[in-house]
């Protein structure tokens, strides 16, 4: 159960802030998926190369603790970690962390990996992301 945390850099951009002017609480979620599909990235693994597989990650679960705003202009760090537990899920903890340091967002969830023909999760979703990645060590696999 090993779990490594990988960060991505994101600049809010204009269009993506509500009435108030801080950031629209779905585009958190956006973010975070950018950075997780980023960390597998890094890790050599692309989406086409899942599909090819016959499989893709999901989301299972998703808890936002929205801490402080986040403004147009402001670059965020967007972080992800994946922690390996026994069964078909695995935790992801993600945290939206601002320029000056501030922690503006945590976010939470579990996931799990989708074989596609079947429609269910895979028994073990470390294996097809182990065999895909180009570095598992990344992804504390």
């Amino acid at each position: 159960m090993s779990d490594q945390d990988f960060t991505t850099h994101i600049t809010v951009r204009g269009y993506e802030t509500d009435s108030q002017g801080h950031l629209n609480q779905a585009v958190y979620l956006q973010y975070a998926e950018h950075a997780r599909w980023e960390y597998l990235r890094a890790a050599g693994i692309r989406q086409a190369d899942l599909v090819a597989k016959g499989v893709g990650p999901v989301v299972l679960e998703t808890t936002v603790k929205y801490l402080r705003e986040l403004r147009a202009g402001d670059s965020v760090a967007v972080s992800c970690s994946f922690t390996w537990r026994d069964g078909k899920t695995f935790q992801v903890v993600q945290r939206l962390v601002r320029e000056d340091g501030v922690l503006a967002a945590e976010i939470t969830g579990v996931g799990g990996i989708l074989d596609l023909a079947e429609r269910r999760l895979v028994a073990d979703p470390r294996e097809p992301l182990r065999a895909l990645a180009a570095d598992p060590g990344l992804l504390g696999l």
